[in-house]
């Protein structure tokens, strides 16, 4: 039990369904995994692998291959988590392996948002499957960089997962550091710069431009609101696309993603602009 704890960031900021399903499952992956010579890294590419061919199999568009498609997009998400879980567990952080998971979750949305637009589009021939799908790929990855900032805020204050900044500006340290690290970097500032301060613009509009550190603490440990933002990150999301999966409903996924998906985004924004940064002004 004490080894399984090692593996995680902490309950209180994470998802309930990383909690009590994912993690748990991917702590025995980390078991099987902790006395061989594979990497967190590998297992890394071997999730993003398991996401691609998630991709090919929703291209064929028939319930089993659509069915095994979710589940591979399962498989995708467990391999996720036990990378990072295997790379606590031995204490192998490296900003490799930070920016290569990050990039991974890219390139598997991409795939497969592009390939269920593709095929809801060719049995339908209506352009809003289109339209959807890209709704779907930019909301989810708005939704999880909005899970991940206030995630790794309260890590932060807890003083533990230093290897994931909140934002990743290149510094003076990573120029002089691994090329390949700094190439990966500077590939996931394309891709995620953007969002992150995008989050840290909405982040201050909530704090009514509130800095000082008693604030803070507050801001980034409350329980509500660490649990509304966990309802949008990754894990939530793929178990969501899983479930339409193997019920053969995509079109029914990308209605969810885009209308109840959004919505707890919303409602988490305005939880905190209007209830919690009132409430901590008022008690501080």
């Amino acid at each position: 039990m004490y080894y399984y704890k090692k593996t995680l960031k902490s309950s209180l900021s994470d998802e309930l369904i990383n909690t009590y399903l994912l993690r748990p499952i991917a702590g025995f992956v980390v078991w099987v995994l902790y006395p061989t010579r594979i990497t967190p890294n590998q297992v890394t590419i071997a999730s993003t692998v398991a996401g691609l061919i998630a991709a090919g199999f929703y291209m064929h568009h028939e319930a089993a291959s659509t069915a095994i498609a979710g589940l591979l997009v399962t498989l995708k998400d467990l391999l996720d988590s036990a990378d990072g879980q295997l790379a606590r567990a031995r204490q192998q952080h490296t900003r490799i392996g930070r920016f290569l998971d990050s990039i991974g979750d890219f390139v598997v949305d991409v795939a497969v948002f592009g390939a269920i637009g593709w095929v809801l589009y060719s049995t339908t021939r209506d352009g809003w499957m289109i339209v959807l799908a890209l709704l779907g790929l930019v909301g989810i990855t708005l939704r999880v960089s909005y899970h991940v900032f206030y995630q790794t805020s309260f890590l932060h204050l807890e003083e533990k997962y230093q290897t994931n900044r909140v934002t990743e500006e290149i510094t003076k340290e990573d120029l002089t550091g691994d090329p390949l690290a700094l190439a990966l970097q500077r590939f996931f500032q394309v891709i995620y710069g953007w969002q992150d301060r995008l989050m840290i613009r909405i982040d201050d509009r909530c704090k009514r431009g509130r800095l000082d550190r008693e604030f803070s603490i507050r801001w980034y440990s409350d329980p509500v609101g660490l649990r509304l933002s966990g309802l949008i990150g990754i894990g939530t999301e793929l178990f969501i696309l899983m479930v339409c999966s193997l019920l053969n409903e995509l079109q029914t996924y990308l209605i969810l993603n885009v209308l109840l998906m959004n919505s707890i985004l919303l409602i988490s924004i305005l939880y905190r602009r209007w209830y919690l940064s009132p409430t901590i002004s008022t008690k501080g």
